[in-house]
């Protein structure tokens, strides 16, 4: 049986999230679904672009992203995007933990997104764009809570997999 490129990213993303899970357990079986009211991932987080792998004059000006508690084990999303040019983008998603597919608002990459919370500093998320998965994105909180960071992993040309890490800040 033959896997297209983007089936075999995402398997493989999974696999490493359901293993963040696991050792966060000390278990080798799948982690207990998390509680969002613990996780160290709330707050908002400011992205580092002096850090980005783009010339400086490409790099956006700021990338802001909200993760909050909107009840019910439910995490709300925001990320605001002020762009090289000086446009801005203020997309929204409010989504269970368990992988379900929920609607992005205004985001020029995504109108889907599913996400999971293997363990309470461990965010995955799948983003889609009309039915086809576009990168999915894993967020680790650092031990000391100040520091987030993104590795984003999108299917690239001929089966190639593309990554790229991007490294945030706490603001609160």
């Amino acid at each position: 049986m033959t896997f297209s490129p983007k089936t075999r990213v995402l398997a493989t993303v999974m696999a490493l999230a359901s293993s963040f899970g696991a050792a966060a357990t000390g278990s080798s079986t799948v982690a207990p679904r998390q509680n969002l009211a613990t996780s160290t991932l709330l707050g908002t987080w400011s992205l580092d672009t002096s850090r980005m792998a783009m010339p400086p004059a490409q790099r956006p000006k700021s990338v802001r992203f909200m993760f909050g508690d909107a009840g019910g084990n439910t995490l709300a999303m925001h990320v605001d995007i002020v762009y090289a040019p000086g446009n801005e983008v203020h997309s929204a998603s409010t989504s269970t933990l368990d992988g379900a597919p929920s609607a992005v608002k205004n985001s020029p990459e995504a109108d889907t997104a599913s996400f999971k919370l293997p363990a309470p500093n461990v965010l995955v998320m799948a983003l889609q764009r009309k039915g086809v998965l576009v990168s999915t994105r894993i967020y680790s909180v650092m031990p000391d809570g100040r520091g987030l960071t993104e590795t984003a992993v999108y299917p690239g040309k001929n089966g190639s997999v593309l990554m790229k890490t991007n490294y945030f800040t706490r603001v609160r």
